[in-house]
């Protein structure tokens, strides 16, 4: 019950990422407003918090529209009187090599994570301001905020852009006692079962025909703890920055990477140990809300 008596709003909260942060917020004590852009994946968030005994709400919104921002922060103040914590991960994703980049695209991408994070930091630390509450705020990140990567211009520059600004909004609201930080995951367990399904289920998986592509066991075999993060990894995480635990730091970020971004370039932990992606996905359970459900391969 590290978080008793706070009231938490998680915005973008499906079943693996943002749900699971909202599940582990509610088992430290938290009530928590769940909000997504689709009105069922929040609703059905809140319903599984309920159904383990804790407290959760759902308001559903786009955290790329300043009103919908404002209306989520205001009905999680109507309904528990304050906000203490805030976790965001809204925005858009887009690849594209550099060379064939539409600029409407880009600048989509470009504007969706800086904005959310904008909007969710600028109308949460109203509401704690008012509350006269000394919160924390959670951004979500990715590798691709501090590495370049190839036909990732718009989603790099938009993940760094969030990076920055959650500094910089940790140094506007420190006089106010608002912790500002972020979270730095690599590529997640759960992509396995998402988007990454053809690399484990075609038996002779051909390489796309683009200079930018890497493998999940490429990608496997750079991690030194030998296994990607879960959504339990990232949830942990923020229930410490939520915390009075981590009540003296702000405007830092917590990779949760496994060692990747500190490793030497050049060391392949996967080629001494002998890691594949084949092995690790027969060992692997589906997860929702951090817990398993099946078997990744059956």
């Amino acid at each position: 019950m590290r978080l008793r008596g706070k009231t938490a709003i998680v915005f973008g909260a499906g079943p693996n990422i943002g749900g699971t942060i909202a599940l582990f917020l509610a088992r430290e004590g938290a009530s928590v407003v769940v909000s997504d852009l689709n009105p069922a994946v929040a609703q059905a968030t809140a319903d599984r918090i309920v159904r383990d005994g804790f407290e959760a709400t759902a308001v559903p919104g786009n955290a790329l529209l300043e009103a919908d921002v404002a209306s989520i922060v205001a009905r999680a103040v109507e309904r528990y009187g304050h906000v203490d914590i805030a976790m965001n991960m809204a925005g858009t994703v887009h690849w594209s090599p550099i060379v064939d980049m539409d600029v409407g695209e880009f600048t989509a991408a470009m504007s969706s994570f800086p904005t959310a994070g904008m909007l969710t930091t600028k109308h949460v630390a109203r509401a704690m301001i008012a509350g006269k509450v000394r919160g924390s705020i959670i951004h979500l990140l990715s590798t691709a905020a501090h590495f370049g990567e190839a036909s990732g211009a718009a989603y790099t520059a938009a993940k760094g852009a969030l990076l920055n600004l959650a500094r910089s909004c940790a140094m506007d609201l420190a006089h106010e006692g608002i912790r500002v930080n972020t979270i730095t995951p690599c590529a997640m367990e759960h992509q396995l079962w998402t988007n990454m399904r053809d690399e484990l289920e075609t038996p002779k998986f051909e390489r796309p025909d683009r200079r930018s592509f890497y493998s999940r066991d490429d990608y496997l075999k750079m991690i030194p703890l030998e296994r990607f993060p879960r959504a339990s990894d990232l949830a942990w995480a923020a229930v410490f920055l939520a915390s009075d635990e981590s009540s003296f730091l702000t405007g830092i970020d917590i990779p949760v990477d496994g060692g990747l971004r500190f490793k030497y370039p050049a060391w392949r932990p996967g080629d001494w140990t002998g890691v594949t992606i084949e092995d690790y996905a027969r060992q692997t359970q589906v997860t929702e809300y951090g817990e398993p459900v099946r078997p990744l391969i059956r």
